[in-house]
């Protein structure tokens, strides 16, 4: 049976190595203080490193959706401030209308008055439907045309196009509205019939006929608007999805991440103890001997 001999170096040298590990607790608790930082770098836990980098990802996707919704959201309320618009001054073209239709009743100048106020709104629903978001047409699709009608009803939009944002993981929306369906195009828009009826009633044509093309027209707006409205609650709903997820990564990555202060605060604590205990070991054991002297 051999018998292992402890030399006085041995023990010197193993009171060292406890040292320096109580020393490098300390430092790594000390340093978790600091930072409030369960994970300093990926070599402290690798698994939690990779989980809190897949949740930061996530995280900056949702950002970027946010972002979308809030681009969305400007798009839909322009188009459904201008459709908002434009119905109201359809229905202001059709009691004019209406009005100018009793022709054995009004004198041709009241029916010239009845042209200049649509003359004027031909006007105000051409501006209506020429309405920009940031510097785009809202009726033009993806276009960059400065207006996306002319006077005289013609389109300047790209037909069949659409503007489109992605407000989730896996949901796409529309923020555009199709100009040429909700106004019409040439001489079958909004525009082309205001002006000629105006013209008509400068001419002194009966126009009663006529009304059933306003109201087609307003059924156009309208039916455009319902889709943007829908369009906008799909949006709203995303937005709420989003505010949900945002919370719940950021309680993950929290979890994952961020260092809890009382119990980092006892861990300091207990280091502290530990390494004083060490040093205080150490110093008992690595004392000076006659050899150190001799030396």
């Amino acid at each position: 049976m051999s018998i292992t001999r402890v030399t006085h170096g041995s023990t010197v040298a193993a009171a060292q190595r406890n040292l320096q590990t109580a020393m490098h607790r300390l430092a790594s608790v000390q340093d978790k203080a600091a930072t409030l930082k369960e994970i300093s770098r990926p070599s402290d836990n690798p698994g939690a490193a990779a989980e809190a980098m897949s949740v930061r990802g996530a995280q900056r996707a949702a950002d970027q959706h946010s972002r979308n919704v809030d681009n969305a959201n400007g798009w839909l309320t322009t188009a459904d401030s201008a459709l908002s618009t434009a119905t109201n001054l359809l229905h202001q073209v059709r009691d004019l209308a209406m009005s100018g239709a009793n022709q054995g009743v009004l004198p041709q100048s009241a029916r010239d008055a009845l042209a200049v106020q649509l003359e004027n709104l031909h006007g105000e629903l051409l501006g209506a439907a020429n309405s920009r978001y940031m510097g785009r047409s809202v009726f033009a699709g993806t276009s960059d045309a400065a207006a996306a009608f002319g006077a005289d009803g013609s389109f300047n939009g790209i037909a069949n196009s659409e503007v489109t944002r992605r407000v989730g993981e896996n949901t796409t929306v529309r923020v555009d509205a199709d100009g040429a369906a909700a106004f019409g195009e040439g001489p079958d828009s909004v525009f082309a019939t205001v002006q000629s009826l105006a013209a008509d009633l400068r001419a002194g044509n009966p126009i009663g006929a006529r009304l059933a093309e306003v109201d087609a027209h307003l059924r156009s707006v309208l039916a455009t608007q319902a889709t943007i409205g829908a369009t906008h609650a799909s949006v709203l709903r995303a937005e709420n999805s989003l505010a949900d997820q945002k919370v719940t990564l950021e309680a993950r990555r929290s979890g994952l991440e961020d260092a809890d202060l009382a119990t980092v605060a006892l861990d300091l604590q207990t280091q502290e103890l530990a390494y004083r205990a060490a040093l205080a070991a150490s110093a008992k054991v690595i004392q000076p001997s006659l050899m150190d002297y001799l030396r």
